[in-house]
């Protein structure tokens, strides 16, 4: 039987937490925190919302999965975000030591790989997952703030 728990099945649930952050007047950034092909984290961007510009979809996603777990490990989980995350949330995500890291859209300008800042060691990356589709959402918020 097939595993319909792909990296394009979690990362279409972010992207419908990318939609509702849009939907907000938020940088439409969804993220999600997987186990065992379990969601135990669904979140986006509330930086508007909370008045915080540390609150990106990656941090929110954090601290509700180690909520969840009950301890600020998240090894053997995967964070499924819709934007490659920025250094603040890499440097949040490298001390998580969450396990996998799967984004969609690139961001060349403030991306955690411009900007040189890495990842735990153990952490594997995936990038590119539905990337168009992510990456047009954010392309379509700014025209629209800016147009």
């Amino acid at each position: 039987m097939e595993n319909i728990f792909t990296d394009e099945y979690f990362m279409r649930k972010a992207l419908q937490e990318a939609h509702a952050a849009f939907d907000k007047g938020e940088i439409p950034v969804g993220a999600l925190v997987v186990v065992n092909d379990k969601v135990i984290a669904r979140t986006h961007n509330l930086t508007e919302l909370l008045h915080d510009v540390t609150a990106h979809a990656e941090m929110q996603a954090i601290t509700s999965a180690a909520n969840f777990l009950g301890g600020k490990y998240l090894t053997g989980c995967t964070l499924y975000v819709t934007l490659e995350p920025c250094q603040m949330c890499a440097g949040a995500l490298y001390w998580s030591q969450v396990a996998k890291v799967v984004f969609g859209a690139h961001d060349p300008q403030r991306g955690y790989r411009a900007m040189g800042t890495k990842l735990h060691p153990k952490t594997t990356v995936v990038s590119g997952v539905l990337e168009e589709e992510c990456s047009t959402l954010v392309k379509t918020f700014f025209k629209q703030r800016r147009g």
